[in-house]
């Protein structure tokens, strides 16, 4: 499945060859956002749990990284996040019309740390493939 996320991310960034820098650049401001995020989370923020996925690498899990981003966004304590969160549906539109049909995707609900540190890696990998 790792072979299928590079290959799904890197036809997206074929897709959007133009508009390289500019993702680049939405990327890197959303690494930085979600570390500050981390950085000032509450602890009830932390107890919060959110469905995450096992391998972030699991083209099918992309949904579910979607939809903890959205349960994560609804919490008051993140309403100060709101350009991580307006950024992150940026990203996820031009994401979206290169998904195909997903299967089954292992996930567990963990605490927002978690979900937060697996949502780094993977943009993180999303940035990698814009690069290439």
């Amino acid at each position: 499945m790792k072979t299928h996320l590079y290959l799904l991310l890197l036809a997206a960034g074929i897709s959007a060859a133009p508009q390289m820098s500019s993702m680049a650049e939405l990327l890197a401001e959303l690494l930085t956002l979600l570390q500050q995020m981390c950085k000032v989370m509450t602890k009830d923020i932390q107890n919060l749990r959110i469905e995450t996925p096992d391998n972030i690498d699991d083209v099918n899990c992309m949904s579910t990284i979607f939809k903890g981003t959205e349960q994560l966004k609804n919490n008051p304590a993140m309403k100060k996040f709101s350009a991580f969160f307006r950024n992150f549906e940026r990203l996820k539109q031009w994401l979206m019309p290169n998904l195909a049909k997903e299967g089954k995707c292992d996930t567990e609900a963990r605490s927002t740390t978690v979900f937060i540190k697996k949502l780094m890696t993977f943009i993180r990998k999303v940035l990698r493939t814009t690069r290439v």
